[in-house]
């Protein structure tokens, strides 16, 4: 398997094996691997010729300095685990230098307002990394296509609005959320938490299954105060935020439209530990 550190030996590479048309599939991620990731590359094997994954925790999207450097790296386990379904996916594992040359900065972006809620609101600046990593990321690999789960469904909709707004020339596929076996969604941070609270986290996904069924016959209000009090009864999980959204414009659902897909978000800390997902409603 070729691991590449820098940049310009990667470009070197792609371009010493890609022919005229020749599809590249890129899956950017923060390391940490798990199922939810190998089964984007898988969907990237499939459609691609040539496949290149990510692994850069980004300094630039934490607000929270310990968050950063509590973040797991384990690249050797990563590749390990890439191995498992492919040895000829090509790993760029940069530094920061490599990314940012010297000035680890955010680039301020409009996102139309779509930076602005969820997320936005409790991660100030958030979105601006996500945005700068993305954008150079993109300008390095240079892919045909690129996949990002839908558990951060809001960077989903934030990457294809940059993509649409830059005019770069790259598609992007949504994936569904690859789930543990007990609801939870597979996420990095789900490493640091301990067994006890690993298996007591499935409420998340339980109360937002629950949230689905009560949407189609009861107001956003009605179900984001059930939420509320799911969580204000289960004292080791603190409830940062549930919203339910539009789907497409991400702004919060004040009265039910037929004509319009909804989406609930939800953020739960769980000992300092900070757990997201969401679920469509429709």
């Amino acid at each position: 398997m070729l691991i590449f550190n820098n940049k310009a030996d990667l470009n070197k590479h792609l371009e010493s094996i890609k022919a005229v048309n020749t599809a590249i599939g890129f899956v950017p991620t923060m390391g940490a691997l798990h199922q939810g990731h190998l089964s984007l590359l898988m969907k990237s094997l499939e459609n691609n010729s040539i496949t290149v994954i990510s692994i850069f925790v980004n300094p630039t999207q934490f607000n929270n300095p310990e968050d950063l450097q509590k973040y797991p790296r384990t690249l050797e386990n990563d590749v390990e685990k890439i191995e498992t379904i492919s040895n000829k996916i090509i790993v760029y594992a940069p530094t920061v230098d490599d990314i940012y040359e010297g000035n680890t900065k955010s680039q301020h972006y409009n996102f139309d307002g779509l930076e602005n809620q969820m997320e936005g609101k409790f991660r100030p600046g958030h979105f601006d990394g996500v945005g700068t990593v993305v954008k150079r990321l993109f300008e390095i690999v240079k892919p045909t296509n690129a996949y990002f789960g839908e558990k951060d469904f809001q960077q989903l909709q934030i990457v294809k609005k940059l993509v649409e707004k830059e005019k770069i020339p790259v598609n992007i596929v949504g994936c569904s959320i690859f789930r543990e076996k007990s609801g939870l969604a597979m996420s990095s941070r789900n490493e640091r938490l301990s067994t006890d609270e690993r298996e007591k986290a499935t409420i998340i996904y339980e109360t937002i299954s629950k949230a689905k069924v009560l949407f189609g016959t009861k107001s956003a209000k009605k179900v984001s105060e059930f939420v509320t009090k799911e969580f204000q009864n289960n004292k080791e999980f603190q409830l940062e935020y549930f919203e339910i959204a539009d789907e497409a414009t991400l702004l919060t659902c004040i009265r039910k439209n037929k004509n319009k897909k909804y989406r609930a978000f939800i953020a739960v800390f769980v000992n300092k530990i900070r757990l997201i997902d969401t679920i469509s409603l429709n």
